[in-house]
């Protein structure tokens, strides 16, 4: 929908002299104003969605549109048992995880008992080599028994040591996989947590778009939340008038709920994307004294002031034809005049004509 937006010229106690004849005038000196008309609508600062942040059907949500919500309180639910299982699933997980690294985990407590039985037989091999070593520096024996002895100390404390890193391994892995159930934990917990519509600032509900019993996928919005006390007005521009809008600009409203008075406000705010759903620019205008019982979304009305001038010449618009020119009383062709401020009913006369002059209407 493009709105219909149109300049206008205010005229303050404007008379155009006549000479006599209906159709002879002669311009004037008057203070003038240009507007630019611009429909919009009243916003609440700081608004956000409330989203789901997962899957389910929703409940408990008991809030209605203009309820004040308090950041961190919990104002509806959603029914997933996928996360709340999920959830104690790791947490039986953990208690395993943690079990695992103890010394009466199973895997630790058989390796403690090969480690015990490889280690009395490592002493034991151990003893019998230095027997055997002290029977051959006396020359006794025979050196194929020396040497098998020294070989199966060797294996013996070979196996020892081997069982010992497998032993540091099986726990690392294990401290390893507790780490990983931990985050398995946390995660699950954050998910479980989704299942909660949580406030993330406080404020007003402006909008509820789910009810009780609806089933919301990940994603949707639930309700909109605004700043009551951050009120605005969002205005359409059209494109053909954005350019003279400026930051700080006067801005005259009227609310259509309350048509009799004109709110003051200045432009505080002008987004520098074309809005496609609008066919127009957005500008916002905040105003100059607090609004009272404002409600979001009311529709309203705007003249920006864009321009202002004191002691302007101004003759009527109905005397200037295709090219800037005016038909002036005792001259053969017409003049071409400057034009300043140009209205639906007046133009502004910068060069080209006087006060003195007499305009005729321009000839078919």
């Amino acid at each position: 929908m493009k709105y219909s937006i149109k300049t206008l010229t205010i005229i303050s106690f404007l008379t155009l002299f006549s000479c006599g004849k209906s159709e002879e005038i002669q311009p004037v000196n008057q203070d003038i104003k240009e507007l630019v008309f611009a429909s919009g609508q009243l916003e609440w600062d700081d608004s956000y969605n409330l989203t789901a942040q997962t899957d389910g059907i929703l409940q408990n949500a008991n809030f209605e549109v203009g309820n004040t919500v308090i950041k961190g309180k919990t104002i509806a639910t959603l029914d997933n048992e996928i996360n709340k299982i999920n959830a104690e699933t790791s947490q039986e997980q953990l208690v395993i995880s943690n079990e695992n690294v103890t010394s009466n985990a199973p895997a630790l407590t058989q390796l403690e008992q090969n480690m015990q039985f490889a280690e009395s037989k490592y002493l034991q091999d151990k003893k019998q080599a230095e027997r055997y070593e002290r029977l051959n520096q006396q020359n006794i024996g025979s050196k194929v028994e020396y040497e098998n002895a020294q070989l199966a100390a060797k294996n013996s404390l070979s196996n020892l040591n081997s069982l010992r890193k497998q032993y540091k391994v099986i726990l690392q892995q294990a401290k390893q996989q507790q780490i990983a159930t931990k985050g398995q934990l946390k995660s699950n917990q954050v998910v479980r947590n989704y299942n909660s519509i949580i406030v993330t600032e406080s404020g007003t509900v402006i909008k509820k778009l789910k009810n009780n019993g609806d089933y919301v996928k990940k994603g949707e919005v639930i309700a909109t939340i605004a700043n009551q006390t951050k009120v605005e007005a969002v205005l359409n521009v059209d494109e053909n008038s954005i350019g003279k809008v400026k930051l700080g600009q006067t801005v005259f409203i009227k609310l259509n709920t309350n048509k009799n008075s004109v709110l003051n406000g200045k432009i505080s705010e002008i987004l520098s994307a074309f809005d496609q759903q609008t066919q127009s620019f957005i500008c916002k205008v905040t105003f100059d004294k607090p609004i009272e019982n404002s409600l979001f979304g009311t529709q309203l009305e705007a003249n920006i002031l864009v321009g202002e001038k004191k002691n302007a010449l101004l003759i009527p618009r109905n005397y200037v034809g295709f090219g800037n020119k005016v038909n002036v009383k005792g001259k053969d062709e017409n003049v071409i005049i400057k034009p300043g401020i140009i209205s639906s009913e007046y133009v502004e006369v910068i060069e080209g004509v006087t006060k003195d002059d007499v305009l005729l209407p321009l000839k078919p």
